[in-house]
């Protein structure tokens, strides 16, 4: 049932989205002259896929997890489009793609070892990785690896429709920091 609604919601999001995909492209290509931002992430089963998402950082930023980049390096768009969350609009593609969910574990990189350890222990990776979840809505980021793999363990156990619904409401209407980055 989950996976029919993020292809119905991925679809009509990326059809109805259209217009407003079209403004931050041109936008970002005058903010940062790249305004897709694609990385390598961890997925379901521990398989790669590249994560697609509109720059919000200067494209010579170093390739770490948000709270270990420099927040100085966030551009004065990157700023709008965190706060609201418009930045992972392109990540709709990877959810028609079935790579991502809408409600999942947020994917890490590679290279966060402990986080991967620690959700490989709890099998959080039988699930595929999603926008938001109950880590986003709650605050915790990948800073604190093994109370996240907890939480997204907790989540995933006791995921329903409902749930689904909330954790996307919640994220819509502000709620948690998600992944910030470090003050500088």
């Amino acid at each position: 049932m989950i996976r029919l609604l993020d292809l119905v919601f991925s679809l009509v999001g990326l059809v109805l989205g259209f217009p407003v995909f079209l403004v931050l492209l041109v936008l970002g290509y005058f903010d940062t002259g790249s305004p897709l931002f694609r990385q390598e992430r961890v997925g379901r089963h521990q398989k790669p896929f590249t994560l697609v998402k509109f720059r919000t950082m200067r494209p010579d930023t170093a390739s770490v997890a948000s709270h270990l980049a420099d927040a100085s390096a966030i551009t004065s768009l990157g700023h709008f489009m965190r706060k609201t969350k418009l930045d992972e609009l392109p990540q709709l593609w990877n959810v028609l793609k079935g790579e991502m969910s809408l409600v999942g574990p947020r994917p890490g990189l590679f290279n966060q070892e402990e986080l991967t350890a620690e959700r490989s222990r709890l099998n959080v990776y039988a699930a595929r990785p999603g926008i938001t979840g109950l880590a986003q809505v709650t605050g915790i980021d990948m800073s604190t690896p093994k109370l996240l793999a907890e939480t997204d363990r907790k989540m995933l156990d006791s995921l329903t429709v409902v749930a689904y619904f909330k954790y996307i409401v919640m994220t819509v209407t502000g709620s948690g920091s998600g992944d910030a980055a470090k003050k500088s």
